[in-house]
């Protein structure tokens, strides 16, 4: 289990695939703010609001100089679909070992219907363009959280 995030620390690199089978890296958007929002999985309700916010948004995001990634346990197909069907203009990270998940600390308990299992807590983090973490949020509600985000991000532009 990794130590408590917390704002104002170095954000932890990564290296993961996107919906294009690229190669993404934290450090490679050094410069940008970068916003890492955690999600449960590909095309259910929630995530696809979250996503299709995160979208709708995009352009302001944009132009304050913000990379938005998306993040969960799905495969690069399953990401490829689920951004294709819904036009999403930045990149779905797949992470299906959970190495990103647990560095950030988003697999939490869960029950469902009295089903107890491990899964992603829908989360948000801003990283600021040198790469300090500039805004936690977890237990996210999906509608009206990209706005949310857009406002703190603006503020760093």
């Amino acid at each position: 289990m990794p130590e408590s995030l917390e704002i104002g620390q170095t954000a932890p690199e990564f290296f993961a695939k996107n919906q294009r089978d690229e190669s993404i890296t934290l450090s490679s958007l050094r410069g940008k703010a970068v916003v890492l929002y955690f999600y449960p999985k590909d095309d259910t309700p929630g995530c696809t609001t979250e996503g299709q916010e995160f979208a709708a948004h995009y352009k302001q995001f944009q132009e304050a100089g913000a990379e938005i990634l998306g993040v969960s346990r799905d495969s690069v197909a399953s990401h490829l679909k689920f951004a294709c069907k819904y036009e999403f203009p930045f990149s779905l990270l797949s992470d299906p070992d959970e190495t990103l998940c647990h560095a950030y600390d988003v697999i939490k308990e869960k029950n469902n219907y009295g089903k107890v299992y491990l899964g992603i807590e829908r989360s948000t983090f801003v990283v600021d363009r040198e790469g300090k973490l500039a805004y936690i949020e977890r237990k996210v509600k999906a509608a009206g959280h990209a706005e949310n985000i857009l406002a703190i991000v603006q503020k760093l532009a």
